[in-house]
């Protein structure tokens, strides 16, 4: 990443005298940002993007194999969702969406969500971001069963190593131990079942034994906690922050049971796997067997160029609530100032139009497996513990020579020297913990996938020869 010094002193002459990069080094307070080297860190500040490219403010060009955050669907730069978004703010940038209010693009949004949609998830709640929108679903699990006059029915089972947003309860709901620090959680009525990770090629295990024992283990703790405590079960479909950890197959079919016979609700946290990530507009049925009473989608249901989520209810649960809502108090208090923004939804519809046109989904199924196989060349390198992928999700998991597996100081430094060698060579991957995270936008070419493999290989080369520089391995 490229070095800049910070310009100290005050005042419009000063202020002006600022790069972008030292302005947000010194005002900027970043998502998951390391405080203690807070206004030192020197940010890569991106300028501007193009299909899968992106150009910082040094003019340097990286290939983005992270997607933004999982969210670029259709690439950057697409006019079709640019002049959509410019023709509805001409036409009518905002308004109100309470009550018995609403804009065409929403109404439109909803209806298109519902084609799509599996089952009968028909009702559509927008949000503004992934993490309102897991919120809001499980509000919507506890007003459910509440208007049923079953308010005790409140608690939620989540997983470990999962991720549901930074929300106060959707950071509640995430088990990933990292990114629990000194902010408060709810722990009282949330309860974290086991990861249900399994790796076939690091596995002892077979994979029917663990699903046995993982659906074993969650009827036990369905039954200390009480079925007539819980209001739903959420999962994402594989657990994309976590690491991209994916269930041993059935997992997810066996899961819906355990929550049917124990009338649980199911919500299926398609906030990184829907819209085309696995193949499909929605994968909880189309890869996973199962029609969740509720899904959660944000992220790609605009491509990232709005800020927009969705919840989407099936009839029945929607209809339950209504039927059954407190005619004293009948209003479903949830929501947001900008639910359903009119520019946001006019983005979502003509980014369905595009991966419809294009096809979206079926260039993933297509170039999917190869991006995986060709990650998956890169397990028998000496700073590889594991590579797991499922289409166009995938992760590397770092290790040095001779450490334990798992994020230690040393993995993760050593994940970050990976890093920085794809930047440096034009390749933006993420790290995390010990893990290099790659989720390249949907339409990335197999010629791009190559690139990206050949950048990791190299990355990972110089990293070992950094080791040997320093006597290790």
């Amino acid at each position: 990443m490229p070095q800049h010094s910070v310009v100290h002193g005050s005042g419009p002459a000063a202020a002006a005298a600022e790069t972008a990069v030292e302005k947000d080094a010194r005002h900027v307070l970043h998502p998951w940002a390391d405080l203690s080297a807070l206004g030192e860190q020197k940010p890569l500040v991106v300028r501007g993007a193009e299909g899968v490219r992106v150009t910082d403010t040094e003019g340097r060009t990286y290939l983005d194999a992270i997607g933004g955050m999982w969210c670029v669907t259709v690439g950057y730069g697409r006019r079709e969702l640019i002049d959509a978004m410019r023709a509805q703010a001409l036409k009518m940038p905002y308004y109100t969406p309470f009550g018995d209010v609403s804009s065409e693009p929403a109404a439109e949004l909803g209806a298109r969500l519902a084609e799509l949609s599996p089952g009968d998830l028909n009702r559509v709640h927008f949000t503004t971001c992934g993490s309102t929108a897991v919120e809001s679903a499980v509000r919507i699990a506890h007003f459910h069963f509440a208007a049923r006059g079953r308010p005790e029915k409140k608690h939620v089972l989540s997983r470990v190593d999962a991720y549901h947003g930074s929300t106060y309860l959707a950071a509640s709901l995430s088990g990933k131990a990292a990114d629990r620090t000194t902010f408060h959680y709810e722990d009282g009525w949330v309860h974290h079942l086991e990861s249900p990770a399994h790796d076939p090629d690091t596995s002892s295990v077979p994979a029917a034994d663990h699903l046995a024992a993982l659906i074993d283990r969650m009827e036990a703790e369905i039954a200390a906690i009480g079925p007539e405590n819980i209001a739903c079960f959420i999962a994402e479909p594989i657990m994309a922050s976590g690491g991209v950890l994916i269930p041993p197959p059935g997992y997810h079919e066996a899961a819906l049971d355990v929550c049917r016979r124990n009338d649980i609700l199911y919500i299926s946290d398609e906030v990184v796997c829907g819209f085309g990530r696995l193949g499909h507009f929605f994968s909880s049925e189309a890869a996973f067997g199962v029609v969740p009473d509720i899904i959660v989608t944000a992220k790609g249901l605009t491509s990232g160029y709005q800020p927009l989520g969705a919840v989407l209810v099936s009839e029945r649960i929607a209809e339950a609530m209504a039927a059954a809502a407190d005619r004293s108090k009948p209003v479903f208090s949830n929501g947001f100032t900008y639910s359903g923004h009119p520019v946001a939804c006019a983005a979502a519809l003509a980014n369905i139009e595009v991966m419809v046109a294009d096809d979206v989904c079926g260039h993933v199924r297509d170039v999917g497996p190869y991006f995986v196989r060709r990650l998956r060349e890169l397990r028998d390198h000496p700073l590889v513990a594991a590579v797991r992928g499922d289409h166009l999700m995938a992760c590397l998991e770092c290790r040095v020579p001779g450490e334990e597996d798992g994020p230690t100081a040393r993995n993760q430094a050593l994940a970050q020297r990976v890093d920085r060698h794809c930047e440096e060579a034009g390749l933006l991957v993420r790290p995390f913990e010990n893990l290099c995270i790659l989720s390249p936008p949907l339409v990335v070419t197999k010629g791009d996938i190559d690139r990206i493999a050949t950048i990791t290989a190299d990355a990972l080369d110089a990293a070992e020869h950094d080791l040997r520089a320093q006597g290790v391995g």
